[in-house]
């Protein structure tokens, strides 16, 4: 399939000064830097007419180019929907690119689960779940343009005031017109959030979303980062879900902190959702308006299985990511969680 182009020749964003911004965050003051990355750094700002805005500001030695902040902008700029972060407009005066959003208040969720450890309590958690997977479902088929975001990971994802949980970062989002024929592209992301297919072929689908969704909801429910090894015979959170399903013990993945305040039931389903979307066949995934299905109960999984021929009781949800792929596996932590483009630049919130 050949790749869409992206068409931004009118792209529905306000265009905001330097001056503006400057006011806005007081000079880019330390005090109102509220996040950074290898893309530059983030600000809380507020517009003359009290709006409270975040300045994503790009560094001069930023990873992320022109094309990525083109990118974005024609990405998001007239998509509209709850769980996706708002853009408000950009900037770009001289050498100074920024893109600026509307503010989350509880910052992004990976800051939420492993930084701050704010009280998430089941609800909230199964909630943003939810959340993610209805903004991904908009992208994947429900938007005019559909869109992959290539990036989906606890970084990317953030919070508003009551935790709701809302998209962000469109640099490497991919436009697609066939579900069912990849896109052949170079591989960008993150590591350990990649779909197989995507990390070794460069095939590009929806599934590949729904796989780093997968490992998304296994962080959140475990409230640890995807790079957590328990013990030496696990590689990765993914590693230890899949061991303790074959184990019959999967609740054991449950966050610590919620103590026995989560329904058992509905959190054994969920992770069994999680782990469905994991699975390293693209094929047995389901798309994101059936994950939702499955989350809230519509659908059960077992039938899900058995309606395309499977049966439930001889799968092994969530197949491991590198499970007989041949594929390399990173040396430490820290490549572990890095966001990278093959032959090109690349940025992320984290």
């Amino acid at each position: 399939m050949i790749e869409p182009k992206l068409r931004v020749t009118d792209l529905q964003t306000g265009i905001f000064t330097l001056r503006q911004i400057k006011a806005a965050t007081n000079n880019f003051a330390p005090s109102n830097k509220i996040g950074e990355g290898g893309f530059g750094v983030v600000y809380k700002g507020l517009l003359s007419d009290g709006t409270i805005i975040a300045v994503k500001q790009l560094s001069s030695k930023s990873k992320q180019g022109a094309i990525e902040f083109v990118n974005e902008i024609g990405m998001i700029s007239s998509l509209q929907h709850l769980n996706l972060v708002r853009l408000y407009g950009c900037c770009a005066e001289g050498n100074q690119m920024s893109l600026i959003y509307e503010y989350m208040e509880n910052n992004c969720l990976s800051d939420a689960l492993l930084v701050s450890k704010a009280k998430l309590t089941w609800p909230v958690r199964l909630n943003i779940c939810k959340g993610i997977a209805r903004g991904l479902a908009y992208l994947h088929e429900e938007s005019h343009e559909r869109i992959i975001h290539r990036d989906i990971k606890a970084s990317n994802v953030l919070l508003d005031g009551n935790f709701n949980a809302k998209i962000s970062d469109f640099g490497l989002a991919k436009l697609y017109d066939d579900e069912n024929a990849p896109i052949v592209t170079r591989v960008a992301g993150t590591v350990g959030y990649m779909a197989p297919e995507y990390a070794m072929r460069g095939h590009l689908t929806p599934k590949a979303d729904v796989y780093s969704f997968g490992i998304v909801t296994l962080e959140i429910i475990s409230g640890k980062s995807n790079n957590y090894r328990p013990s030496e015979e696990c590689f990765c959170l993914l590693d230890w879900a899949n061991l303790l399903q074959k184990r019959g013990k999967l609740l054991g993945l449950v966050d610590p902190d919620l103590g026995s305040e989560y329904p058992s039931e509905e959190a054994s389903a969920t992770l069994n959702v999680a782990l469905l979307c994991t699975d390293a066949s693209s094929i047995l995934r389901p798309t994101m308006s059936q994950t939702i299905d499955l989350l809230e109960g519509q659908t059960n999984i077992h039938d899900f299985l058995k309606d395309r021929g499977i049966n439930p009781e001889n799968k092994t949800f969530g197949m491991h990511f590198w499970q007989d792929q041949g594929v390399f596996r990173p040396v430490s932590d820290e490549s572990y969680s890095e966001s990278f483009v093959t032959e090109a630049s690349s940025f992320g919130f984290a």
